[in-house]
């Protein structure tokens, strides 16, 4: 993949900047309605909750179970600081066990390596 040159890199961040700005105008404008607001995060939470169940159901099936968890803890992690704070957790936990899996099997294709070839 080519790398972006330096004036396509700065449109992306002034773009995600504005975008930024925009988002939390638009949610400082909510939270000044009481009414809006509560509208709003009983919203997220049946939304992020709805996401999260699916995604349980879905763990013990192939596909991507836990990625639609982690996106439904996402969700709830934009008004709940106990989502983020679960979803740091599990992006950690994740993470080590990635990092676990990588050095054994590395380690059992150094040893698959290593054994000498039976003669015959």
């Amino acid at each position: 993949m080519p790398a972006l040159s330096p004036a396509r890199r700065t449109d992306g961040r002034r773009r995600r900047r504005r975008i930024a700005l925009a988002a939390a105008r638009l949610r400082a404008a909510i939270r000044s309605r009481r009414w809006l607001d509560i509208a709003y995060r009983l919203t997220v939470t049946v939304i992020g909750a709805l996401v999260v169940v699916v995604g349980l159901i879905l763990v013990p099936l192939p596909g991507p179970g836990w990625l639609i968890v982690f996106f439904g803890l996402a969700i709830l992690g934009s008004e709940f600081h106990w989502a983020r704070r679960l979803l740091g957790w599990a992006r950690q936990t994740v993470a080590r066990v990635a990092e676990s899996w990588r050095r054994r099997r590395e380690a059992s294709r150094a040893t698959a390596q290593a054994r000498p070839v039976p003669q015959q």
